[in-house]
């Protein structure tokens, strides 16, 4: 011990070297151990990162190459399906029926026997032979997904339902003559159900049929169904899930034959009557209880104040919609609230409905057929309205709603019995719009032979164009024009055969992409532009976008 002391004070910086490096050692022998704490912490974290990558490279690769992708079906540009010894009626539905994102063809004939695909005749549904059959055609190649000998003759086809029969599915709804009702599953053709009801032999269904809350409360929507003979139309409610009727039968007297329009004013649902003197108004709620011999609550309805307190009760007159001679009624889409039009045999007029006042007038005299509506200008409501001017010709109007300001017009040589217009909803926010007539240039309007009907394609980016896709020389049953994928494919289909009470013959129906038109159109100058030819015109026309409206 002594000499160790005496060493430290002979040797004082030795013992402070011995010190620091006893000090320096173990500090690097903690470094050490922590160094190697750390290292097996990293190892753990790359083997969970290489197996992290892993797992996603496998998932990837199994939904890449082993989970097969659902297949987009490819839809044939033009297609035809033919039928032999058949009489088609004046109905075109387009539904998803295979529910493969495209929508299908569904139509009504009337033959003995169905087309060589499913070899059906009518003695299979036990109708009397030839009866009518409803087929619905993919809307991709134009096979038939399903026939069906539905009834024996048809005064109306309406699809699109969305609920009948037990389960509950959608639906067809088929009005038959001598009248009764059938209804047709989407899916499939099978017959859900059959209902004759107390229907006369010579009354008349008003068409469209509505679709009404469930007032049976069976889980399916409801029909409510108006039968006019004379002055008296006569109210049904019918299940949608059996077709039974629901309550007894009600009757509203009015002054001549009718037709009616369905409003939706916000938390209300109206039906409006018309006659060619004459509007009456009932609520849904009223109808209902009428039917059902008790008052009903429907849930979420709120009568319209304004409209209630110009309603005659006793009769169901409104007192501020008084016109004469009334050929047409119908709804005009606006933002906030459907607009009404009126047209008679002199003008239209548009209606608000929120306080009833006129919002504009305009002449219109000898309206060819109901309005149709479209976008001339981006996202602003246009009306089309066709007018007779003179012996087959005719006059093609595109009308602003908000205003009534003529923002296009043409005129065309028609035949009596022409297709009407259809538009089609383009990706600047605008419409196509497809019209079939004969156009003639200014001081050549000779009628030495009678109007062809010819299809033209008219886009608003060329008010002075027109592109004749089609020279139709067949007598046309049925046209329609859509989008058969969303945003996308736009077609247009034509139902072609003998006329209705004819005998029978060849029935085509034919869908092609509107794009096979536009490349070999004829180009139609109604007045020149500097810089415009032909090619740049299909060109432009070509390349143009469609966007469906939800």
């Amino acid at each position: 011990m002594d000499n160790k002391d005496s060493e430290a004070e002979i040797h004082p910086l030795k013992t402070e070297d011995v010190k620091a490096q006893e000090n320096h050692e173990n500090f690097v022998e903690r470094r050490i151990v922590k160094s190697s704490g750390l290292s097996r912490l990293s190892r753990w974290r790359t083997a969970a990162f290489f197996i992290s990558l892993f797992l996603c490279l496998i998932i990837v690769f199994a939904f890449s190459f082993i989970i097969p992708c659902p297949e987009r079906p490819v839809s044939e540009r033009t297609w035809f399906q033919y039928f032999n010894s058949a009489v088609p009626y004046q109905f075109l539905a387009l539904e998803d029926v295979n529910e493969d994102k495209v929508q299908d063809v569904l139509f009504a004939f009337k033959s003995s026997n169905g087309s060589s695909s499913f070899n059906m005749s009518c003695l299979d549904e036990g109708l009397p032979s030839p009866c009518a059959f409803i087929a619905a055609m993919s809307g991709t190649n134009g096979s038939v997904l399903w026939e069906s000998p539905a009834a024996k003759d048809v005064q109306w086809l309406q699809c699109g339902i969305q609920q009948l029969g037990t389960a509950g599915g959608p639906g067809c709804l088929v009005v038959e003559k001598p009248l009764s009702l059938t209804a047709v599953d989407l899916q499939t053709g099978a017959v859900l159900w059959r209902q004759s009801s107390d229907f006369g032999a010579n009354d008349t269904v008003l068409t469209p049929l509505s679709v009404i809350p469930d007032m049976d409360n069976d889980g399916v929507e409801d029909l409510i169904i108006f039968i006019t003979k004379g002055g008296q139309v006569k109210t049904f409610i019918h299940s949608g899930k059996t077709g039974q009727q629901i309550g007894s039968t009600g009757s509203l007297s009015m002054d001549g034959n009718a037709r009616y329009i369905r409003l939706h004013l916000h938390s209300s649902s109206y039906f409006l009557f018309y006659t060619e003197n004459s509007l009456y108004a009932y609520s849904l709620q009223d109808l209902c209880s009428a039917a059902l011999g008790m008052e009903v609550k429907l849930p979420n309805f709120q009568p319209d104040p304004y409209w209630e307190k110009h309603i005659d009760h006793t009769t169901h007159r409104a007192s501020l919609l008084r016109f004469r001679d009334i050929h047409y009624l119908a709804k005009v889409p606006e933002h906030s609230q459907d607009s009404i039009l009126v047209v008679d045999s002199e003008m239209a007029t548009l209606i608000n409905t929120k306080d009833l006042r006129t919002v504009w007038t305009l002449n219109v005299s000898r309206a060819l057929r109901e309005p149709l509506s479209g976008y001339y200008k981006p996202d602003v409501h246009s009306i089309v309205l066709e007018s007779e001017i003179g012996p087959n010709r005719k006059k093609v109007m595109i009308v602003e709603s908000g205003s009534g300001a003529v923002q296009w017009e043409l005129e065309l040589n028609s035949g009596a019995e022409g297709p009407g217009p259809a538009t089609l909803p383009t990706a600047d926010h605008r419409s196509a719009f497809l019209l079939w007539g004969d156009y003639r240039q200014p001081g050549n309007e000779t009628r030495h032979r009678a109007p062809l009907s010819k299809l033209y394609l008219f886009h608003p980016s060329y008010t002075h164009v027109l592109l004749e896709l089609r020279d139709s020389t067949d007598q046309i049953i049925a046209f329609t024009a859509a989008l058969f994928e969303r945003s996308h494919h736009a077609c247009y289909v034509l139902l072609r055969g003998p006329q209705p009470g004819k005998g029978p013959g060849l029935v085509s129906l034919m869908k092609r992409k509107l794009k096979e038109d536009v490349l070999v159109s004829k180009v139609i100058w109604l007045r020149h532009m500097d810089g415009d030819n032909e090619q740049h015109i299909r060109d432009r026309l070509y390349r143009m976008r469609f966007q469906s409206r939800d």
